[in-house]
């Protein structure tokens, strides 16, 4: 069963980061436009670039892929 408290602090630490980093930096906002492409930025850099402390200061996605890279299993190959 899923831990819906320490589901919903990360979301709130993730939204306050957000806010934090992105939101209140770039007030006053002028169109909506400005906001969703910001966004779309920041969710881009803090899922794919941002360097991870706990993760050795590599980018997540980079971890992600090393992970597969080392516990995923050769496929069983045939020859005919």
């Amino acid at each position: 069963m899923t831990n819906y408290r320490s589901v919903n602090a990360l979301l709130e630490s993730t939204i306050g980061l957000f806010k934090t980093e992105l939101i209140k930096l770039g007030r006053p906002w002028k169109t909506l436009s400005q906001v969703e492409l910001a966004t779309a930025e920041w969710i881009d850099w803090y899922c794919h670039r941002r360097l991870q402390g706990e993760i050795g200061h590599v980018p997540p996605v980079e971890y992600e892929a090393s992970h597969y890279t080392r516990t995923t299993k050769p496929q069983a190959t045939t020859t005919i």
